[in-house]
């Protein structure tokens, strides 16, 4: 199978197979039936695209329901350590952190369910992240979490002294006092 478990109910690695010879490489970075051969059922309605430079970090957003968003996250080039929030009442994992380092060279994808904030920080040079999401973006559902709560204490690897963090998620208040309308089910 191409997905592993992260110990977080829902947030799934996704490891395509990758075909490599001499030529270069192919591999499906999505194909609908192995989604469903594991149970999800997801239907993609928007893509994102994102360049960043070193340092960058973005996050913690989510969308709040009804507007919440799955999304599946890959690199296309560089490397990211990207970062996933439970923020669903009543999980196991409720308030803690799961992190895992994606790039274009291990070509593995993050797919974060409903109920998780999510934020990234460009570890390399540059990096380009796409995702794919199963809601469309609605402004007036946007959520987020202090990338530096202390709560969570995330180790987004980058020293402060080079982190780039834009001026909204400098803003956003801890994960204590967050808005959030999700329970675990």
């Amino acid at each position: 199978m191409p997905f592993t478990t992260t110990g977080f109910p829902g947030l799934l690695i996704f490891e395509p197979t990758v075909f490599e010879d001499d030529r270069g490489y192919f591999f499906e970075s999505y194909n609908e039936k192995y989604f469903l051969e594991e149970g999800l059922d997801i239907r993609f309605v928007q893509d994102n695209q994102a360049r960043s430079s070193y340092g960058v970090i973005r996050g913690l957003h989510y969308q709040l329901d009804p507007y919440a968003q799955t999304k599946l996250i890959k690199v296309l080039s560089g490397t990211i350590l990207d970062v996933a929030v439970d923020i669903r009442r009543g999980s196991p994992t409720f308030g803690k952190a799961f992190n895992t380092e994606l790039s274009a060279e291990n070509k593995k994808q993050l797919l974060i369910p409903k109920g998780f904030a999510h934020g990234y920080s460009v570890l390399s040079d540059t990096a380009e992240v796409f995702y794919k999401c199963d809601m469309f973006f609605h402004r007036d559902a946007e959520g987020g979490i202090a990338y530096n709560d202390p709560q969570m204490n995330i180790n987004w690897v980058i020293p402060a002294e080079k982190a780039l963090i834009s001026v909204k998620d400098l803003q956003y208040p801890s994960m204590e006092v967050c808005k959030n309308n999700f329970a675990f089910e």
